[in-house]
């Protein structure tokens, strides 16, 4: 049985590449959705991949995931430190959802510690670059087994 599983990049993401490279590093969102889409194939992963900069689409889009996708990754990007109403519109969702950083937010702003994202996620991975949307893929694969 195929998984379907979503991955959601929220605001800035569209800039990898360019963004801070310091902090985000030089590949771009092209870059990892191939290499998504490449691992997802090898894990029987029927992926698809949404990113927008605008709170109510992404909200939208996981509302829309509910009866639809047995799994969500999610780098929310700064709507993880402000968005109450991510978190609620995740709360409805019943399947698996993993929260993905490309940075350590623990050691930045202090701002930037609490997400709240995080009260939903089943897991969140951060800090390991853009590897951690191919760690959060194996193991989405792994948990829907």
């Amino acid at each position: 049985m195929t998984k379907k599983v979503y991955i959601i990049n929220g605001p800035n993401l569209n800039l990898l590449g360019t963004r801070q490279p310091e902090i985000y590093g030089n590949a771009t969102l092209k870059d990892i959705e191939k290499t998504c889409i490449s691992i997802s194939k090898t894990l029987n992963i029927d992926l698809e991949i949404f990113q927008s900069n605008h709170e109510g689409e992404l909200i939208e889009i996981i509302q829309g995931a509910r009866d639809k996708f047995k799994g969500i990754i999610i780098n929310p990007g700064a709507f993880s430190h402000t968005s109450v109403a991510i978190l609620d519109a995740l709360n409805v969702y019943e399947g698996l959802v993993l929260e993905v950083h490309i940075s350590n937010i623990h050691k930045r702003e202090e701002f930037r510690h609490k997400s709240f994202v995080s009260l939903r996620a089943d897991g969140v991975i951060c800090g390991f670059g853009v590897s951690g949307y191919e760690i959060a893929l194996r193991h989405m694969a792994m948990k829907l087994d």
